[in-house]
């Protein structure tokens, strides 16, 4: 399955419990473009609907031509890891709050690797980044992975809370 980083952060990811991992492809009607991206989950049952899935983090592969090229995936052996940690750990992370991305995202070089980036399509919903995280990310890239489930599992049991509630 892929690069040796590819297998590194999946298994990262996939340590922390309650984690569903979809790699898009065909089996599973992902448009071309995606498959091979890998879109991780917070849902211990199994059971939510695909389409009320929202991931904690992603591990994409490919350029999204018209849309999210500024990472340059189609480079050999290049991937990035997109993290949802929350507003606060975006702003933590880079610097300035998610709602002040427009303003500064000509600063970021989004083809560097091994760097903590404010997403380059995402960075106002408060996603961060990282192309090949390596040695001097690994860190930060666990805890804000932890930090990024931890928040999906409140949503998941938030959700799972108020439909009990209506039944």
């Amino acid at each position: 399955m892929g690069t040796a980083i590819e297998q590194q952060v999946t298994a990262l990811i996939t340590a922390l419990p309650g984690v569903l991992v979809v790699r898009a492809g065909a089996d599973n009607g992902a448009p071309e473009m995606a498959r091979g991206d890998s879109f991780f989950f917070y849902d211990p049952q199994g059971d939510s609907p695909a389409d009320r899935r929202m991931p904690f983090a992603t591990l994409v592969i490919n350029d999204y031509p018209g849309f999210d090229t500024a990472s340059q995936l189609h480079r050999p052996d290049v991937v990035r890891l997109n993290i949802d940690p929350g507003r606060d750990l975006f702003t933590e992370t880079v610097g300035y709050a998610p709602a002040e991305h427009p303003a500064h995202a000509d600063r970021w070089d989004y083809t560097v690797l091994d760097q903590l980036l404010p997403h380059p399509v995402y960075a106002t919903a408060g996603w961060v980044c990282v192309l090949n995280p390596g040695p001097h990310t690994r860190t930060r890239v666990a805890d804000l992975v932890a930090a990024a489930h931890a928040r999906a599992a409140r949503q998941y049991d938030a959700r799972r809370a108020r439909r009990a509630d209506q039944d």
